[in-house]
């Protein structure tokens, strides 16, 4: 198992050095989930969820309650810079790099996110599995976040995350909720340019059927 893990690291980190230099010119195909978790969470463990209202080219989830390891902010020039830089951090703890030194099974989906509005600033999370929430083992670099139940809007595109593709696929998320019951509520807890989540589901050697998504969280 140790063996499979120090193999995805390696390609995770490989393929993100690829992937940067891609140029995105329209959204991806927009990939309807119909409340389908991605095929990766058939082997990795990865967070609950329940299906509130698939529209077209969105769909509304509630995330049930959940328990994520998330770096410090890291400055870096990209997305996929911050992602790497996260990832690395974050396997090294799930393979017992923490305070009680417990090592713990990989999960899905990797999540990155804005740290700072406007700012190169990225924080990157790993979803804790469920048999350490109850006490996730602490690291002074990286900080526990529980998520209470938490409606998403959320978008699935394909292939491999950029810079780019991400900002298009946002875009496209918050255009086809245009005219929904979902628009004030996001805009009311998030404002008119909510901030958004890239959840990576694939090690990054997966070059087909490679599963993405766009996550803006929001209260109601």
């Amino acid at each position: 198992m140790e063996t499979g893990f120090n193999i995805l690291k390696l390609s995770f980190c490989l393929s993100l050095f690829v992937v940067g230099s891609y140029a995105v010119q329209v959204p991806a195909p927009w990939i309807p989930s119909n409340g389908m978790r991605p095929g990766t969470c058939d082997h990795y463990e990865c967070p609950t969820t329940k299906l509130v209202e698939a529209g077209y080219a969105y769909e509304i989830c509630m995330y049930n309650t959940a328990v994520w390891i998330s770096t410090s902010p890291i400055s870096a020039t990209s997305m996929t810079q911050a992602t790497k830089t996260g990832f690395q951090r974050l396997f090294s703890y799930i393979q017992g790099k923490n305070k009680d030194k417990v090592k713990m099974n990989m999960t899905a989906p990797v999540i990155t996110q804005q740290a700072t509005p406007g700012q190169s600033v990225y924080t990157v999370s790993f979803y804790i599995p469920k048999k350490n929430q109850q006490n996730p083992p602490q690291a002074d670099d990286l900080h526990v976040q529980p998520w209470k139940p938490t409606y998403v809007a959320v978008r699935q595109f394909g292939g491999y995350v950029s810079d780019d593709a991400a900002k298009k696929e946002a875009a496209a998320l918050i255009d086809s909720l245009k005219g929904t019951q979902w628009v004030l509520p996001i805009e009311k807890s998030k404002g008119k340019s909510p901030a958004y989540l890239i959840a990576d589901y694939n090690p990054r050697f997966q070059t087909t059927a490679r599963v993405n998504e766009i996550l803006i969280p929001f209260t109601m």
